[in-house]
Formats: C-alpha cells, sequence, structure tokens
C-alpha cells in the first residue's frame, strides 16, 4: 500500500462552498481521480478511511459533503457506531437533507467537483470514476448521466430506489451513460426490490452500457459501512475487489 495525504478541501459551486476530504498518494504526483459519494450518513471518519483505501491503491480520491447546502459535515451529529434503529430521530433529521437534493442539484454539484478535480495538480488528466455508496449509488448515476465525456467508469454499491416508476429515477440515466457501470445490491435490502433490481439492468442492457450488476446474498442496505449495523465483512471486501478491478481495467 502507497503511503498516503489527507486533506480538508473547499470546493466552490454555484450555490456556495463543498466542504470535502481529498485523498492522495504522498509521492505529490498526479494520479487517475475518483469521485466517491457519500452514504445518508455523510463525510465522517469512516468515509475517510475508506478514501485513504482507494488512495493508498494508487488514486486522487474527492469526498464532497454533499449536504454542504446545510453546513459543514457533519451536518447531522452523529456516534461514534451507528444503529439507526436505536435513533429514529437522526432519521427525522437525515431525510429532509436527502430528498433537498434533487438530481438537478446534484448534477450541478457533479460539475463543479469535476472541475475541481480537472484544475488540480494531483489528479490526473483525462475522466474520472464516480463510485457511491447507499444514496451515493444514486449520485453516481445522476453524475455519469449529466457528464458522460467527464466518467469513464461508475460503481453503485447497496444502493436504493435505483429504478422507480417516477419521472426522476436514476435507472433513465442510463441513456446517457458511456462508461464502464459496476454495481453490487443487497439482497436483503427493502429500498431496492427485485423488480427494481431488473428494471435497472434492463435499462443499462437496452441502453448498450458495459455493466455487470450483481446481488451480494445475505448482505443489508450499508453493508459497506463498518461504522454501522448494517457492516457486513464479507459483502465489503467483495465491493473492494470488484471497486479495484473496474478502475484497474480503466486507469
Amino acid at each position: 500500500m502507497t503511503a498516503v495525504q489527507g486533506t480538508a478541501v473547499d470546493i466552490p459551486t454555484e450555490d456556495g462552498t463543498a466542504d470535502a476530504y481529498l485523498s492522495h498518494p504522498g509521492d505529490g504526483r498526479p494520479h487517475p481521480a475518483v469521485l466517491l459519494y457519500q452514504d445518508a450518513f455523510g463525510l465522517r471518519p469512516h468515509l475517510r478511511a475508506m478514501a485513504d483505501r482507494l488512495a493508498g491503491a494508487g488514486y486522487t480520491v474527492l469526498v464532497p459533503n454533499v449536504f454542504y447546502r446545510h453546513g459543514r459535515a457533519p451536518v447531522v451529529e452523529l456516534p461514534e457506531f451507528i444503529d439507526p434503529e436505536a435513533r429514529p430521530q437522526m432519521w427525522e433529521q437525515l431525510t429532509p437533507l436527502i430528498r433537498s437534493l434533487t438530481p438537478e442539484l446534484a448534477a450541478r454539484d457533479a460539475g463543479a467537483y469535476l472541475d475541481w478535480l480537472a484544475a488540480s495538480p494531483l489528479a490526473a488528466d483525462g475522466p474520472v470514476a464516480l463510485t457511491g455508496y447507499c444514496m451515493g449509488a444514486r449520485l453516481v448515476l445522476f453524475t455519469a448521466g449529466a457528464h458522460p465525456d467527464r466518467v469513464a467508469a461508475a460503481a453503485g454499491f447497496h444502493g436504493g430506489r435505483l429504478a422507480t416508476d417516477g419521472p426522476n429515477s436514476p435507472h433513465l440515466a442510463a441513456a446517457r451513460i458511456t462508461a464502464e457501470v459496476y454495481f453490487g445490491h443487497a439482497d436483503q435490502d427493502s429500498s431496492l426490490p427485485e423488480e427494481q433490481i431488473e428494471r435497472f439492468e434492463q435499462a443499462l442492457t437496452e441502453a448498450g452500457v458495459r455493466h455487470r450488476c450483481e446481488v451480494y446474498a445475505g448482505a443489508q442496505h450499508g453493508y459497506t459501512q463498518a461504522d454501522t449495523t448494517a457492516y457486513d465483512r464479507e459483502a465489503d471486501e467483495r465491493h473492494w475487489a470488484a471497486l479495484l478491478d473496474l478502475l484497474d481495467r480503466t486507469f
């Protein structure tokens, strides 16, 4: 593993300043860039550790606080170990934040994040990769669809509501995606029933998107998040293997 350096950075957007975490190999040279999208719990020590692990594999990784319009991270106070069922009031705070980030705002913010990476001497020239978790998996699809020429690879893990009947459903972005796509679904995830898994797969296939979608047996929504009760070590390591394989093929 390469030695890494992590720093807090601020990213100008059309609607203010997004605080973010940047992790990169410590050699100071440009490396392929990865934009990592948070789950609902937001930018916190565990996501920084995930970024550091990716940076150790040779990538420059940016993790924005996508809720920046509501304040700097942590926007909602979080315990060190997150048990959502034990803290229902946490969802009362988080749900309005999640709903306020519309596909239009997400795509606009993505442009700012991509511009910031393009200007960074630590990011290699050319398109970037995306990876996202829970709600971040939806943001991956919105970003890859809105900025197809700037995204070479797109991965999502334990995403929910990926293929709804709504007019803004994330799966509708498939028609505009040119990146290679990998998604790892959790089969114990009530937010992504089997019919949505099938609809999502069909949308990618019909759009001609190079992709692989896999269902992780026994895994819960949130299986990669080691600071939560949903964590599943076996599924998490499978996620790392799939993600790094995608990045290796891309870069």
